[in-house]
């Protein structure tokens, strides 16, 4: 008997039949229709789902992988209680299959002409069984992704199979290292249900990788990083209806955030003899046909929907018409390892079965066709050739002429060949850019709806008795300010916002003296190919659009001897990841310029670009932070930190990485002797208190570390910044602001870092004069180029003449001094050269025109 009533069924029935978004309280009232009320759900559900498949141009269409099953091991570090997969090392011949075996299972696999290797192992085993460590150990392995890595390449390689990736709990830096060997990868949600995790005798409970919590995380990141993912729910396990709904919504959210969700499965619980769960009755396939139809409503027309063929007894039709349009992956060869009492239903009569339906059945990859028309930047190039073989390239299924046959696997050659608007650092401040925004703008940043959902709100404005004891704190005791009170002083206005600066500028003094300073150096952005997806980023564009370009290797190299020829002693070079640049470019890069100038400090590469060519080179961030530093670098630009938040970093950003992993490679790079800038980018999605909290950790990481040579402040540009574009952000930070955060942040860090620069690109002049005599005791550098933030519609050019900085701190009565990157004295050659050209060279001065008299 339902505990729901008729009523409430009639209602949540009459929204989802009228095509209205039904909130998680009336999901949870549909999952326990029956009969009658379940034929009406499951015909809702129905028309959802072919609203979907006629937008997606398969009407009709049922679709499923064929596929072989790789256990590469069933060790595990988790304790599941319905778990018949993981065992225990002494039921096994080995820890891991070898790569004789994996090969062996895969070509045969090919030969039955299955297009999919699915690889199926447990969360981290290496943690919990000495076994699992001392192989891999004795294989040349440090963990189980990297024999997961190794192993997908040789599938590819020496099979033509695409690998799809099910190792588990994975973080973002395992989602960029696994990218480029797998065109999907999966790992189910199960459930939201902390209660099945946190209390002793449910069926998550010792299993540190079923944390809901990490287990979104994971969903998240798959997202951010473009990987087609594939994830779940499983039913039957103890959660409740409101469980189950909960886990459907946080399933959408994410989908709906990041695009990344390729398929969701709805599996059902079936009980195994031998594990704990083994008395629970199976989920029935009522509920199972229930739950996948408000899956459908939930998820809605665009997101594809499975329901293991295996698992559902004779019930196909019942299944189609709860919504799925996938019956996932069937293999004509392995058995299912996970449900190995159910076997996999022959092709044949899946697709029979599915006529019977009114559907026709057709093959897939395991990566879906939206994610490979679509290609970059959901797929990697290294796998273009090898999906490009198997696809039908007008539909993105599979193709059923394809040849299985094993394909070269490598990093791309180079891709420093000179293209697109290689000019655009002069033309930016001349003709400008082509267009305000991509093309695909509508979609590659995720939804738009649903970001602002996550947009916070600024706290209340301190009042003036706080602002003022605030002021009294900040005298006595600078870097000992409280949150609260630091919060406070960046509501400083009028003569309280004065004394402020009066407070910041003694420190200033204290700290630095009153030389006001400036390196004669050169920006190269070596490309503007990038497809990480930051929201505020305008600098950033596709390959085919008519803003890109890429420099080659001579070209950075002139540009690095024209800006040493003009005095320059620093060039600051940063780029986009650009998909076809494989890990090592960054040292070719750094090389090129040595050898041609190898008396020029070479400040380069943000932490996403060590990140990003760690994860290619499938080095540890300190080994190649080594072989940078071997290469050339100098030292490290510490930008890509934004907001040291991730609550803001997510809405900010798509695909750049976590602040964790920031924190780590500036950490690095400061343990192997490279030094580096801090930086923070702020007003836009952002409050004072992220601004607090992001300076007081630099100054507790230069408290580790010491290695941070200044503090940059860096106001968001609004102009052309797609996340503004779309709304959801604010047009940067007022001039009030701008004056007390850098003041507050020679507050924050007196003692710790001296030098505070403020960024004359992104402010007035009018405005540096202000903070000048506010804390700042730096200008950054004459440039020569600037293409970032111009690109985002800044109006302050692209480079300043020595002359300029010195005529734009005049007013403030404080000597300019030209400095090097360590803030030391250029040699006599270095200021004579750029005396000579005014720190700025010929080639990207604006052209004045002529006029006749």
């Amino acid at each position: 008997m339902s505990l729901v009533s008729d009523s409430a069924f009639r209602r949540a029935l009459a929204r989802a039949r009228d095509g209205k978004a039904i909130d998680v309280a009336e999901a949870t009232v549909l999952l326990h229709a029956r009969d009658e009320h379940l034929d009406t759900l499951l015909e809702h559900a129905s028309r959802v789902r072919d609203a979907g498949l006629r937008a997606a141009g398969r009407e009709g269409i049922v679709t499923y992988s064929r596929k072989v099953f790789i256990p590469l091991t069933r060790l595990c570090r988790d304790r599941c209680g319905y778990c018949t997969f993981a065992t225990a090392p002494n039921k096994l011949p080995a820890p891991f299959l070898s790569p004789d075996e994996v090969l062996e299972i895969a070509r045969q696999g090919a030969a039955m002409g299955c297009k999919e290797a699915l690889f199926t192992l447990g969360d981290r085993p290496e943690d919990r069984w000495h076994q699992a460590r001392e192989w891999l150990d004795a294989h040349g392995y440090d963990d189980t992704l990297s024999y997961v890595r190794a192993m997908a390449i040789r599938v590819l390689e020496e099979t033509g199979l695409l690998p799809h990736l099910n190792p588990g709990v994975l973080s973002w830096r395992d989602l960029q290292r696994l990218k480029p060997v797998a065109p999907s990868m999966g790992m189910m949600l199960e459930t939201t249900s902390r209660r099945l995790f946190e209390e002793k005798g449910q069926p998550h409970y010792g299993s540190p990788d079923k944390d809901p919590a990490v287990r979104l995380r994971v969903l998240e990141d798959a997202g951010r990083t473009n990987v087609p993912f594939t994830t779940g729910i499983l039913i039957g396990i103890g959660e409740t209806a409101e469980d189950r709904a909960e886990s459907l919504f946080a399933i959408r959210r994410v989908a709906r955030e990041y695009g990344g969700v390729q398929e969701v499965i709805v599996q059902n619980f079936r009980a195994k003899p031998d594990t704990a769960m083994r008395g629970l009755p199976d989920a029935d396939l009522q509920e199972l046909a229930a739950t996948i139809a408000v899956a459908r409503l939930v998820l809605g027309p665009r997101v594809r929907l499975q329901a293991p063929p295996n698992l559902v007894d004779a019930e196909y039709e019942l299944m189609i018409r709860a919504g799925i349009d996938d019956w996932g992956g069937v293999s004509p060869l392995t058995p299912d390892h996970v449900n190995p009492e159910r076997p996999w239903p022959q092709i044949d009569e899946l697709a029979a079965r599915t006529a019977e339906a009114g559907f026709t059945l057709k093959e897939r990859l395991t990566i879906y066709p939206e994610y490979v028309r679509a290609g970059e930047p959901w797929l990697d190039p290294r796998l273009f050739a090898h999906v490009q073989a198997l696809a039908d390239p007008v539909t993105g299924l599979a193709r059923q002429d394809a040849v299985l046959e094993g394909r070269p696997w490598q990093e791309p050659d180079g891709g420093f060949v000179a293209s697109g608007r290689v000019d655009l650092h002069v033309e930016v401040d001349t003709s400008g850019r082509v267009g305000d925004r991509r093309d695909d703008f509508d979609h590659v940043y995720g939804d738009w709806d649903a970001l602002r959902e996550r947009v916070g709100t600024a706290g209340a404005a301190s009042t003036p008795s706080e602002v003022r004891q605030a002021l009294r704190r900040a005298e006595a005791d600078p870097a000992g300010l409280s949150d609260a009170e630091a919060v406070a002083l960046l509501s400083a206005e009028g003569d309280a916002l004065d004394e402020l600066a009066r407070i910041a500028d003694d420190l200033r003094r204290q700290s630095a003296g009153d030389d006001v300073t400036y390196v004669v150096n050169r920006n190269i952005n070596f490309t503007n190919v990038c497809y990480t997806g930051c929201r505020f980023c305008a600098f950033a564009q596709r390959r085919t659009d008519a803003d890109a370009y890429t420099l080659s290797l001579d070209q950075v190299a002139d540009r690095a001897e024209e800006a040493w020829l003009a005095g320059a002693t620093e060039v600051c070079m940063q780029g986009g990841i650009h998909p076809d640049l494989p890990g090592t470019a960054y040292f070719d890069i750094a090389r090129a310029v040595k050898a041609r100038t190898p008396g020029m400090h070479v400040h380069a590469f943000s932490p996403m670009e060590v990140i990003n060519g760690a994860s290619r080179t499938n080095l540890s961030i300190e080994d190649w932070l080594h072989a940078a530093k071997e290469a050339g670098v100098d030292s490290l630009p510490g930008t890509a930190a934004e907001i040291l938040d991730d609550d803001v970093r997510w809405v900010l950003t798509k695909g750049k990485l976590p602040a964790k992993e920031w924190i780590e490679v500036i950490t690095t790079a400061h343990r192997v002797g490279l030094p580096t800038t801090s930086t923070m980018m702020y007003g836009h999605v952002d409050t004072h208190l992220h601004w607090v909290r992001h300076i007081k950790l630099i100054r507790r990481l230069q408290e580790e570390t010491g290695g941070f040579s200044e503090f940059v402040l860096l106001p968001f540009v609004h102009t052309s910044a797609p996340i503004y574009l779309a709304g959801v952000a604010r047009p940067g930070p007022t001039a009030q602001e701008n004056r007390a955060v850098h003041a507050l942040a020679r507050i924050l860090l007196h003692g710790a870092i001296d030098n505070i620069q403020c960024s004359w690109v992104k402010l007035r002049d009018d405005l540096c004069r202000q903070v000048l005599e506010g804390g700042v005791n730096d200008l950054g550098g004459t440039l020569m180029e600037e293409t970032i933030s111009r690109m985002a519609g800044s109006e302050n050019g692209s480079y300043k003449t020595i002359s300029e900085l010195r005529e734009m701190v005049a007013v403030t009565g404080r000597p300019v001094r030209q400095r090097t990157t360590g803030y030391g004295e250029p040699d006599a050659e270095r200021l004579a050269a750029s005396a000579a050209s005014d720190g700025v060279c010929q080639s990207v001065r604006r052209v004045l025109p002529l006029i006749e008299m």
